[in-house]
């Protein structure tokens, strides 16, 4: 008799968010170390859902790049070496030079109050020690800048940085340096505002040396974590178990 192959699982597009949302939400925060495994049982045992229905997530979050999924090895919080640090922080001073150059002639009084209404929102997250919110709206802030050029390329490019550069934070920058990093999106605004372009830029590329600067970088192998313990504060009651790590 022929063998009869595994069935997919389910649709469940609530399960799948409210799964994606915990995983993400918890290495933005920094919960997870840099190079903690993602194991598929694991996950289904605390999730409660079938190994396949994680491993889609798992994927997902892959192609979002917010984690990496090695060959026969599985998945894992991302582990940036320093020379990639280097390349992607490069990168970010090389890009927004050209588009703050860009946006000057762009920069009207609306494009103002959308980046003054950013960095409340901004100021707020960090006083209230959302590290997921300050790392989400700390990208946002330069995806303002590159959408308000309107070069749809332009934007694709940033969106790809920051889905790398976010992750960078999230894993190797103290929780205690969010605030800085407002203040230093708030002179480059002042800046736009006076039309220093040349300031502007200067400051942006500070901005980028310092978030860079800020990294604490460890290559060794990341500590055991509670994987468990570790989802519990991001996930619905009805969807994570409340059971130890093994």
């Amino acid at each position: 008799m022929p063998s009869r192959q595994p069935r997919a699982p389910k649709a469940d597009p609530e399960t799948d968010e409210a799964i994606h949302a915990a995983i993400a939400r918890a290495v933005m925060d920094g919960s997870l170390r840099a190079g903690t495994k993602l194991a598929e049982h694991r996950l289904a045992e605390i999730f409660g859902v079938s190994r396949e229905r994680i491993r889609k997530v798992l994927h997902r979050l892959g192609a979002e790049r917010r984690i990496e999924i090695i060959p026969n090895r599985g998945a894992r919080v991302p582990q940036p070496t320093l020379a990639e640090i280097r390349a992607i922080y490069e990168a970010h001073r090389v890009l927004e030079a050209g588009v703050l150059m860009a946006l000057l002639p762009r920069l009207d009084d609306a494009v103002l109050a959308r980046l003054d209404a950013h960095l409340a929102e901004e100021r707020a997250a960090a006083e209230r020690g959302d590290r997921s919110a300050s790392v989400r709206l700390s990208g946002a802030f330069h995806l303002l800048l590159v959408d308000a050029v309107g070069n749809a390329e332009l934007s694709r490019i940033l969106r790809d940085l920051l889905s790398r550069s976010s992750v960078m934070v999230s894993v190797y920058e103290p929780a205690s340096q969010s605030i800085c990093a407002v203040d230093e999106h708030g002179a480059i605004v002042e800046a736009l505002r006076a039309r220093d372009v040349a300031r502007a830029v200067a400051l942006s590329a500070h901005h980028f040396q310092h978030v860079e600067q800020r990294l604490r970088v460890d290559p060794g192998p990341a500590p055991a974590t509670d994987l468990a313990a570790a989802f519990r504060p991001y996930a619905p009651a009805k969807t994570v178990r409340a059971r130890r790590g093994r």
